[in-house]
């Protein structure tokens, strides 16, 4: 139960909502290049990263100074599900400009 709670509690949130599409649509994507996306600053886009990791959606993957995420692979049905009902909402997502480099 607790883990079925922490899943659901990190979607609520529009911010992490859009981070999940975000990193679903663009693959392996670099904490600074989120951090351009969004026009947020590093601290407050990794909290929610790591609500994400937590909740069973992300893995990291570290390249030399920068931290990589991506969706967690391979993903339980409940997830995969989720992450295909975010892809129906309407949302405005920023453009990936990738500026960091390893």
């Amino acid at each position: 139960m607790d883990t079925f709670l922490q899943t659901v509690g990190a979607l609520n949130d529009e911010t992490r909502l859009k981070l999940l599409r975000f990193i679903d649509k663009h693959g392996a994507v670099c904490v600074c290049d989120i951090e351009a996306a969004f026009g947020m600053i590093q601290s407050r886009i990794s909290r929610h990263l790591k609500i994400l990791k937590e909740a069973g959606f992300l893995r990291v993957e570290r390249k030399g100074r920068w931290a990589y995420y991506s969706i967690r692979s391979p993903l339980d049905a409940f997830r995969q599900n989720v992450l295909t009902e975010i892809s129906y909402l309407e949302m405005d997502l920023p453009t990936l400009n990738v500026s960091c480099s390893l």
